[in-house]
């Protein structure tokens, strides 16, 4: 992934999203998906927001990609093109596209740890 200098500097400054102080937070809305600077979310009152990662912009352009990247700051699935976090990731099991997001966290790291060849 190509950050710009200020998102490595972010990345440098904060080891995990639990560390970036309240005032520099910004939330994602679930509910009406909008991204706020204050909980509960000023459009629908909804209070259970999601911390937004600072590397995170929000807008993928791209459909289909062969390959996925990993935050190093929060360790999201990230489109490796452009550094969105809003990116499914699926995976083939057993003959089935399947969306990982339902996996367990032994199986999501399981995938994250796994090395990918290339036959030329």
């Amino acid at each position: 992934m190509n950050w710009t200098p200020e998102q490595r500097a972010t990345a440098q400054r904060y080891r995990s999203l639990d560390e970036i102080p309240v005032e520099e937070r910004r939330y994602k809305c679930h509910t009406c998906h909008h991204v706020v600077e204050e909980t509960p979310c000023p459009c629908c009152g909804e209070t259970h927001l999601e911390v937004m990662c600072p590397l995170d912009h929000c807008h993928c352009s791209h459909h289909i990609i062969e390959r996925i990247e990993y935050c190093p700051l929060c360790g999201k699935a990230i489109c490796p093109e452009c550094g969105s976090h809003d990116v499914t990731q699926v995976s083939r099991v057993t003959g089935y596209l399947a969306d990982v997001a339902g996996w367990n966290a032994g199986k999501q790291q399981e995938l994250k740890d796994r090395v990918h060849y290339s036959v030329s």
